[in-house]
């Protein structure tokens, strides 16, 4: 339940319009009033603010009160208590030693405010000028009406830790939500506290990859991997993809999976807007630490004392407490449960291509020159054979991811179509001595014996005729030949 206290000084404004409220209702005739006001004088009051108190007000008090709100257009305004005019000025504390603690605080952010009271004693001691020091709790309230709170920052922070402090102290921070189902999604890894075992009887910490969408907070996919790969990456996200549509956009943080070639080039084939996070600001991407928090605390914990705890079902439970229990409860934000969200409110998700489109999308656009001799094309240290048809091309280009070496896919270089599916050069095979005849779409045609000089050649002998001048050079086998 929400607080719904009134502030101080309208509690009073309110307490003391219902003391003269009679006197207001029903005014009393001419030469009653002061009689009035005496009796409301000697009544005893509840205090407005502390109930177990009681008070009483003199005659003058409420005729003050009386005649400033008889004629106002909002008594209560009048009548509640004014703000001093030093409020918010520490009179204890000088202007040194504030200016003391300001520049202590810019210098030292990371200190606790134990510290800097501790460390300003100490200066204060050496500058007797500054006054005396107030109590702890006055430099406590000082420093939080200021926001000199604790900073988490490294002691040592990078450069890029710098410029993302320096932006939270400048710009305001907003939460936001896509007004469409699929208009956005967030994608993020988690390092998961608990611990499992593989076939090979080796403890891992799993990785957490989970999607889900800003408007209804459904979760897109959901799956533990044994690492953040750019592979574990486009094996989660396209079966996010084949269980809810494409989204519009998708937005990650600024790991080295996610801005993976093949994650950039086949979220931009399959036409979706990706965008990142700024860097060191994870608080950009709340929605999924929400979701960590709640997959910590409900689905792990009940799975912290199982011995043996295996990837598999690990699994297999991440998807039951998926749909089972985090699509129906209730979002305190939303007041609605994501699955009611998903299937009363509008989507913008576009149809999902098939398969092979898909596994197209997510490779590396790579450019080769292939090997005259025998037409192949090497690639991550491996040598792949090139159809016989497409020996001739100067350059050519090929889709492969980097984790898969067992095809590369041979494409056009304009429009990207697929032309042939390329496979590593098996030399073994090859050792049999069996080989291929070469043909040619179109038979050549027949030469044809021709004894008239060519019409360059005829041209030159022609000019050098018509200039008149001899042959330049003296002839000798010529002549015994001839």
């Amino acid at each position: 339940m929400g607080n719904t206290q009134t502030s101080t000084w309208q509690r009073w404004g309110q307490f003391r319009l219902a003391v003269i409220g009679e006197l207001l209702s029903c005014p009393p005739a001419t030469g009653d009033l002061q009689q009035d006001i005496a009796r409301l004088a000697q009544k005893v009051y509840q205090h407005p603010i502390n109930g177990s108190q009681k008070i009483t007000f003199g005659a003058s008090t409420i005729e003050r009160w009386y005649y400033k709100a008889r004629h106002a257009d909002d008594p209560v305004a009048v009548l509640g208590r004014k703000i001093r005019s030093d409020a918010g000025v520490r009179w204890s504390m000088s202007n040194a030693l504030f200016n003391a603690l300001k520049n202590q605080y810019k210098t030292y952010p990371r200190w606790t405010v134990q510290l800097h009271y501790d460390n300003l004693k100490v200066l204060a001691k050496g500058q007797p000028e500054w006054g005396k020091l107030p109590s702890y709790k006055t430099v406590l309230r000082c420093m939080r009406d200021n926001g000199w709170l604790r900073s988490h920052e490294p002691a040592q922070p990078t450069q890029g830790q710098k410029w993302a402090s320096e932006r939270r102290e400048k710009r305001e921070i907003r939460g936001f939500e896509i007004a469409y189902v699929h208009g956005l999604w967030h994608l993020d890894f988690h390092h998961a506290k608990i611990r499992i075992l593989d076939a090979s009887g080796n403890w891992f910490q799993p990785m957490a990859l989970a999607i889900l969408d800003d408007h209804s907070r459904i979760c897109c996919h959901l799956q533990f991997y044994l690492a953040e790969t750019a592979e574990c990456l486009v094996h989660g996200l396209t079966q996010a993809f084949m269980k809810r549509g494409l989204p519009r956009a998708l937005m990650t943080d600024n790991g080295s999976a996610m801005l993976a070639e093949e994650t950039t080039r086949g979220l931009e084939r399959l036409g979706i807007v990706h965008k990142t996070t700024l860097p060191y600001s994870p608080y950009q991407n709340g929605k999924q630490e929400v979701f960590w928090s709640q997959l910590e605390g409900r689905l792990l914990e009940l799975l912290r004392k199982k011995k043996d705890l295996t990837l598999s079902y690990l699994n297999q439970a991440g998807q039951a407490w998926t749909e089972q229990d985090y699509h129906r409860r209730c979002n305190r934000e939303m007041k609605a449960t994501p699955l009611d969200r998903l299937m009363n409110h509008k989507s913008v998700a576009r149809k999902v291509p098939d398969s092979e489109t898909m596994h197209l999308a997510f490779t590396r656009r790579i450019t080769r020159k292939p090997r005259r001799s025998d037409a192949t094309v090497a690639v991550a240290g491996i040598r792949y054979e090139l159809p016989v048809r497409f020996a001739h091309m100067e350059s050519v280009v090929l889709l492969a991811p980097s984790w898969d070496k067992s095809q590369i896919i041979l494409v056009d270089e304009k429009t990207d179509t697929p032309l042939a599916r390329i496979l590593p050069q098996d030399k073994t095979s090859n050792a049999s001595g069996r080989r291929r005849f070469v043909s040619s779409e179109s038979p050549p045609a027949d030469p044809v014996e021709t004894h008239e000089q060519p019409a360059l050649l005829k041209k030159w002998m022609a000019d050098y005729a018509a200039s008149g001048l001899p042959p330049a050079y003296l002839p000798k086998e010529e002549i015994s030949i001839e």
